[in-house]
């Protein structure tokens, strides 16, 4: 009698479901399975990193990436850079990121730094437009009306921008 029960059930639950999926639009399933995705994405990477497994968490992380629209626009190749950008920044110093407020790098910033910030190659010559034009790029992403978070980055990014400038 449960196996009756338990299969009518299912039965009735199947045809709904159906009946819903045959009614309804390709681009509300679309977004409704966009949505489940990223859902169970986050879900799975919380729960990893709750476990302790940080390392696990990550893929899951990295699949809702391109499926997140986000207020900024960002993509995940603009993602890419921007890590690039803040490899770079570690590496010469200018940016702590275990403590926002200090640089241990004081000194002034060197031209190579600058143009190495702004994704311009040191070799070639630029134009001033050529300059403005990569700084706006990189500034749309970081800017600290989009992120406050970002502002001692943007601070960075304006002091390469005018020692490129300065050196023209």
């Amino acid at each position: 009698m449960k196996i009756v029960l338990i299969t009518l059930i299912i039965f009735v639950f199947v045809y709904i479901f159906l009946n819903w999926f045959a009614k309804t639009s390709a681009k509300k399933i679309s977004k409704m399975i966009r949505t489940l995705i990223i859902i169970s994405s986050i879900f799975l990477a919380l729960v990893m990193a709750y476990a302790g497994r940080y390392v696990f968490s990550l893929p899951f992380l990295l699949a809702i990436l391109p499926l997140i629209k986000t207020k900024a626009g960002i993509s995940l190749f603009q993602l890419l850079r921007l890590w690039g950008l803040f490899r770079v920044l570690k590496k010469s110093g200018r940016f702590n990121f275990n403590n926002f407020n200090y640089s241990s790098n004081r000194e002034g910033m060197s031209v190579d730094e600058s143009y190495k910030i702004l994704n311009l190659d040191p070799k070639k010559k630029y134009s001033k437009d050529e300059i403005l034009n990569s700084y706006k790029k990189i500034m749309k992403r970081i800017h600290p009306d989009i992120s406050p978070e970002l502002n001692n980055i943007a601070t960075i990014v304006n002091e390469a921008k005018d020692n490129i400038l300065k050196n023209l």
